[in-house]
């Protein structure tokens, strides 16, 4: 199991619910592409959890034409009209989907997972993910098809209750950013290591944070490599736990 460092939306290994009655095993589910493209693609996710938006890797994506998705939250969206604008300006380049209303962890039981409320109930998961895609459509974007919750865990139940609103849910096989702590250095190595096939996660809402460098390093290592760059939406996604299937 890989281990990642706290932050409000970092990525954070499994753990058991707070409550003994309601006990039950938190998964972290892997997301991969299958692989087509003669010399590989990878799928860039990038999470937009509150906060501002970084331009370096905005910029980036836009002046090197790297396509990705992003998951955005109700909170972000509020406070980054101008980075959205540029988004769907570019509607070849970005998918815009579901990162959650709140940004509270789609677990149904009370607990805290790395210092973050669970939503806790099977009512306050679904809230979190329909008013996620409520504020996705106040942008004029397309019905998200994807959902990421905050934290990237899981309870198996709120699993199955995200399946059955009719999305995916995203998974990941890279940890590019370890929750946009990591330094510029092993951002920019983990990015530039993904093979054929994976799905990489990192964050585009931390504009002060060296990480952020880390990625545009990470993925222009990979271009200059001759690996395509897909959306989520472009390719079939194959993830474990039921996310996708």
């Amino acid at each position: 199991m890989r281990l990642f460092q706290k932050h409000f939306c970092a990525i954070a290994i499994s753990l058991w619910a707070a409550s003994p009655g309601n006990a039950q095993l938190l998964v972290e589910p892997t997301l991969h592409i299958k692989a087509e493209a003669a010399n590989g693609r990878v799928a860039l996710t990038l999470d937009a959890c509150g906060g501002r938006t970084d331009t370096r890797i905005l910029s980036a994506l836009v002046e090197n034409k790297i396509p990705a998705t992003i998951f955005v939250t109700g909170i972000w969206l509020k406070h980054n009209a101008a980075a959205v604008e540029i988004m769907r300006a570019h509607p070849e380049l970005f998918e815009l989907e579901n990162h959650g209303g709140r940004h509270v962890p789609a677990v149904d039981t009370p607990q805290k997972i790395y210092g973050i409320r669970s939503a806790g109930s099977p009512e306050a998961v679904l809230a979190e993910v329909e008013s996620g895609a409520a504020a996705l459509a106040v942008t004029g974007e397309p019905a998200p098809k994807w959902f990421r919750g905050a934290t990237a865990e899981y309870s198996p139940s709120a699993i199955a209750m995200i399946r059955k609103l009719g999305f995916k849910i995203a998974g990941f096989s890279i940890n590019g950013d370890g929750g946009s702590l990591l330094g510029a250095k092993e951002t920019a190595r983990r990015i530039a290591a993904a093979k054929d096939g994976d799905v990489i996660i990192a964050h585009i809402n931390q504009p002060t944070h060296a990480a952020g460098e880390g990625v545009v390093q990470g993925l222009l290592a990979l271009k200059a490599k001759g690996l395509t760059f897909v959306r989520l939406d472009d390719a079939d996604g194959i993830g474990d736990e039921g996310t996708t299937d």
